[in-house]
């Protein structure tokens, strides 16, 4: 069992202290036993950062992945995810998230893709999302969880080549299936994992803090920092980054 004393202490010792802005991310499940569970995660959180910082969480309104049937699979369908009602209890985003979300002194958008917001600057989380925390020295606060679930790094993908995004939108006859209004269709994966790449990226220029609180792995670093790195990638070597083959280079 790991006590709360516990948490804020090894969280302290990491860094989180007094008006940080933090993007939090936690499996709950990952710490095996927590006193108090999700509340504990919050409430000490809170603590450490104060109402000087800001807390953010991701508030998507997402199911968990869900089986894909056989013609799913014939359809070329690699995950297939259903959009929730608003105010639903339970995502995909996982408890800790979901029971920030519904504080009362929680700021949450009331789009698919939202996030919430708490804090000094938390109600940047109705207009921005987490804009802020990424271009104000935010840190991000991985428990139990690696960097595909960093949120930000969504951020950066606004320069995409169209190339690799159209190699993987799906057909029309999908988006007939399952409309895009109710659903969060993917078809395809590229070749590798890239945001790994980032992630090890990171760990070599020593960015990344880590400590073990029970049996919950946690991640501590500058958000710009890393991401800064996807977008650099995406600029200068996009298609090498995922693993694939150039459409432009063997054209010319």
């Amino acid at each position: 069992m790991v006590s709360k004393e516990e948490l804020k202490k090894e969280l302290v010792a990491l860094g989180v202290e007094k008006g940080m802005i933090l993007e939090v991310h936690t499996s709950l499940s990952s710490f095996g036993m927590l006193e108090g569970g999700a509340t504990t995660v919050i409430d000490t959180l809170k603590e450490l950062v104060t109402e000087d910082g800001s807390i953010f969480m991701p508030a998507l309104r997402l199911s968990k992945e869900l089986p894909l049937t056989d013609e799913d699979k014939k359809m070329g369908l690699t995950v297939k995810i259903k959009i929730l009602e608003r105010d639903v209890d339970r995502t995909a985003m996982g408890i800790v998230a979901d029971t920030f979300r519904k504080l009362p002194d929680t700021y949450t958008g009331t789009d698919v893709i939202s996030t919430s917001g708490w804090g000094k600057h938390g109600k940047e989380a109705l207009s921005g999302g987490l804009r802020y925390a990424i271009d104000n020295g935010g840190k991000a606060l991985l428990f139990g969880v690696d960097i595909y679930k960093l949120t930000a790094m969504h951020y950066m993908e606004e320069i995409t080549p169209k190339e690799i995004n159209d190699t993987f939108a799906p057909s029309e006859d999908v988006q007939k299936k399952y409309p895009p209004s109710e659903w969060f269709i993917e078809t395809g994966h590229p070749p590798v994992k890239a945001w790994y790449t980032i992630q090890r990226k990171a760990y070599e220029k020593g960015l990344i803090k880590e400590v073990m609180i029970g049996s919950c792995k946690v991640m501590f670093f500058d958000i710009w920092d890393v991401v800064s790195i996807y977008q650099d990638e995406l600029k200068n070597n996009p298609f090498e980054l995922w693993g694939m083959k150039n459409p432009n280079a063997a054209n010319s």
